[in-house]
């Protein structure tokens, strides 16, 4: 017996769970259900169990039985969490398939697709929330738990459980949770704390007209406190907010002024939650009308709906793919009451369209992504699931949603490498999966693209998908001007200014004169890539990792960006006493700091990791560009997504090679993509943009593709190249990560595994062989790759496989040997 339904069982009949673990289990559990609790079973409800000796945790009915284990002897269950279920049936069909396409564990899923309040455990910390209401009518035990908080500020669990002196204390925090009174551990971290914006009022006192006569009087000895008190009521009149901002731009009254009217009390400081996205874009409208190649698009999509569950739009840079997709959104909503699920590749990134999709859609819209807390994404996915929000944008996770009517799933920028997830389990490639979850809503999919992955684009051109393409620019816009510079010539012929030619400085200057702005591309972050003894070629390497250290002038230290371990720069080599100890390479770090000596006077501001560690590091970078505060933008591919500023005109890539030269089948398609996108930031308003891209390789195919804006060129190579060699899309590929601290124990473990794969496989095991990095937090790490034809019954493979490692995991030998699955990596 298995049901998703309500069923109403007797009192007295003895009834069995599968329970689904938020641990990394090869099986689900199977529990027996006390008959006091039979009436409140149901698939998709939260229940409390024991796992282990003492640990309790919070699983998930999936299937309901009269059938008892015959190996172990099921243990009750404790109590159940929930009224209502807190999945669904088709998220729980979702989860299997996930199970078992990517070759994890249904606990793998069960934990990326809950938000944390809704998995809870015994070692779970609660703490109380800083807002918390003081008036919010509790129960005997809740305020119990509340008094406890007040004085120890935390408590886990178990604690909970003490304190009241019974085991069923998961609804009691349910109960605490759904009324916002306390945060779960996880929250902590993530505690998420609105962008705070001062605004000026002015004090109620001023409001008669008498008392205001008054401040004139006396602010006449006072100019500029004056002039503010003017521009003040100026703005007033347009009966909007008024920040600091815009108070100090209108009266030129300086900080000083405004200050000293705040310190007697004439203005009152106000700090007001806005929101992080950029502000509205003023070209976009709402009661837009599509032009004659949106339309054309858009009818194309819908045509190709009434016979293919797919339709990949390739769309150019600027071309108007977001408006397209807000009329098919539109028409979703008003003809069937369905739902929508946007899917964005890094929501921080692509704020913009984050905002003009909530413009037009309103309070009908949520947004799920790890910046929410837990508090907030459990709010959200209750509304999904009773359908309260009509369109959700994301990032890959949000696939994971109790949606209920989903008829259609748009996948923005599909060929963004970040729609994989990459540890921990499951390795979920995003777009693949957001396919599969329409297939079982028996939903529609539009993946859009300027530069598509070969997979899709394959798929289109074999009639599997739709293909619908859109080759202007909208509002007759030109593509950019882009030209390539040999850095070799500039080199030869003396005209390199740092690492920057004389052609890129000439387009730097003439950008700078005509008040518009520039964005320079540096794939690598960090001051220098290495530092090197020029005397006998030492070189810092991480203590961890198997590779070199960057240095980073900002903190002083060599940092390794596989591990996060800082040791401080080297000054003198540790390994010959030489001071001659050389930086080689750069990064954004000193392509910045080289800027700033050339251009003293300009406003310069980098984009990378090391920029956007704090919570609003990302937003206020962009929102200071977006507002013109900044001349000069220096980014790794963070510029490549999703930006959309009017007056950016110049893009300047400082070298191209370092992407063309990584070892990867994907280099050059990689390559293509992320050029084509940093290009195509450039000129999206009426001016055509300029593109300067600098490299050693002037001559390589792929970047006079770039400059030709010749898509179907480099996938015509690209995909001739991968059919004979056999790589994706013609087979697919399982990645094995055999990792272990003793290098003697991985080379015996990886050679043995390989030998029994290939004895069941053949020539299609590849391996093992040493990754780039071999070793990453003192794991050393060696590689098999299994190619499977695309004719192949791909699930006996990856059975056949499973059974495999299952057997070898339990030679006692090679028990803490891991291996890790990565089913179509990249």
């Amino acid at each position: 017996m298995n049901t998703f339904e309500a069923d109403i069982f007797t009192e007295r009949e003895t009834l069995f769970v599968e329970v689904v673990l938020p641990l990394s289990l090869a099986k689900n559990y199977t529990y027996r259900v006390p008959f006091d609790l039979n009436h409140q079973i149901q698939v998709g409800k939260r229940v409390v169990v024991q796992f282990g000796k003492h640990k309790i945790y919070t699983a998930l009915i999936s299937a309901i039985t009269t059938l008892p284990p015959t190996i172990y002897e099921a243990k009750y269950i404790i109590d159940v969490i929930d009224s209502e279920p807190v999945i669904t049936p088709t998220q729980l069909k979702f989860w299997e398939w996930m199970t078992q396409y990517y070759m994890c564990n249904e606990g793998d899923v069960m934990a990326a697709a809950l938000p944390a309040s809704l998995k809870l455990a015994s070692e779970t910390i609660l703490i109380l929330r800083d807002d918390f209401n003081e008036t919010t009518e509790l129960t005997e035990k809740e305020e119990i738990i509340i008094a406890a908080l007040k004085k120890q500020h935390k408590l886990t669990v178990n604690d909970v459980s003490k304190l009241l002196g019974q085991k069923t204390v998961y609804p009691i925090i349910n109960h605490l949770l759904d009324k916002e009174l306390v945060l779960v551990a996880e929250e902590v971290v993530q505690k998420y704390k609105p962008l705070l914006k001062s605004y000026i009022l002015l004090n109620e006192f001023y409001a008669e007209e008498e008392n205001l006569k008054q401040l004139f009087s006396i602010l006449d000895r006072a100019p500029k406190q004056l002039d503010a008190l003017l521009a003040y009521l100026k703005l007033q009149k347009a009966g909007l907010p008024i920040s600091k901002e815009q108070l100090l731009e209108e009266s030129n009254c300086g900080p000083a002024a405004l200050k000293a009217l705040t310190d007697k009390e004439v203005f009152v400081v106000m700090k007001r939650p806005v929101s992080r996205l950029a502000s509205h874009d003023d070209d976009f409208n709402v009661h837009f009308t599509l032009n004659d190649e949106q339309q054309k698009a858009y009818e194309k999509i819908k045509h190709f709906f009434a016979e293919k569950d797919v339709t990949l739009l390739h769309g150019v840079t600027a071309s108007g793919k977001t408006q397209v997709y807000i009329k098919l959104i539109e028409e979703i909503i008003q003809n069937t009451d369905g739902q929508v699920l946007f899917l964005l590749p890094e929501i921080a990134l692509t704020t913009q369209i984050v905002e003009r999709i909530k413009l037009y859609f309103g309070n009908s819209i949520g947004v799920y992504h790890s910046k929410f807390n837990n508090s907030e994404r459990v709010e959200i996915w209750n509304k999904v699931r009773n359908g309260a929000y009509k369109v959700i944008l994301g990032a890959r996770s949000a696939v994971f949603l109790p949606f209920q009517h989903l008829k259609l799933i748009i996948i923005d920028e599909e060929h963004e490498p970040s729609y994989k997830q990459y540890d921990p389990a499951p390795r979920y490639q995003a777009r693949d999966s957001a396919i599969y979850l329409a297939h079982l809503h028996q939903a529609k999919v539009v993946l859009g693209s300027a530069t598509p992955s070969l997979e899709s684009y394959y798929n289109a051109l074999q009639g599997k998908y739709g293909l619908v393409e859109m080759k202007e620019r909208f509002g007759g816009v030109q593509l950019p001007n882009q030209q390539v510079v040999s850095i070799s010539e500039e080199t030869k012929q003396k005209k390199m200014v740092s690492y920057f030619s004389s052609v890129l400085i000439k387009d730097i200057d003439l950008a700078l004169s005509k008040k518009e702005q520039i964005v320079l591309f540096q794939n690598r972050r960090g001051y220098a890539t290495i530092l090197i003894c020029a005397t006998c070629g030492y070189t810092p390497k991480c203590i961890n990792c198997d590779v070199s250290l960057t240095y980073h002038k900002s903190s002083g230290k060599l940092h390794c960006h596989y591990c996060g371990y800082q040791q401080s720069s080297v000054n003198i080599c540790p390994a010959c006493g030489s001071v001659h100890v050389e930086q080689k390479g750069f990064g954004t770090e000193r392509i910045e700091e080289e800027l700033k000596l050339l251009y003293p006077e300009v406003t310069i501001a980098r984009l990378d990791m090391d920029t956007t560690r704090t919570r609003n590091g990302l937003q206020q970078i962009l929102t200071d560009f977006q507002d013109k505060k900044t001349d000069i933008l220096i980014g790794t591919q963070m510029v490549a997504k999703g930006l959309d500023f009017e007056n950016l005109n110049l893009i300047g890539v400082i070298n191209a090679d370092t992407l063309l030269g990584y070892p990867d089948f994907r280099a050059y398609e990689r390559s293509f993509q992320l050029l084509a996108q940093v290009a195509g930031r450039a000129g999206r308003r009426a001016d055509q943009g300029n593109v300067c891209i600098q490299t050693y390789d002037a001559e390589n195919r792929i970047i006079k593709q770039v400059v030709n804006n010749d898509y179907v060129g480099m996938y015509n190579d690209e995909i001739a190249e991968r059919e004979k060699f056999l790589y994706p899309p013609f087979t697919k590929m399982i990645f094995l990560s055999v990792k272990h601290k003793d290098a003697n124990v991985l080379d015996l473990a990886a050679t043995m595994l390989a030998n029994t794969l290939k004895a069941k496989f053949g020539a299609r095991v590849l391996g093992p062989e040493q990754p780039l990095v071999s070793r990453v937090r003192n794991l050393y790490i060696k590689q098999i790759i299994i190619k499977a034809d695309k004719h192949t019954a791909i699930q006996k493979v990856k059975n056949v496989l499973k059974d495999t490692i299952t057997e070898f995991n339990s030679i006692k030998e090679f028990k803490s040997v891991m291996i890790q699955i990565d089913v179509d990596p990249y």
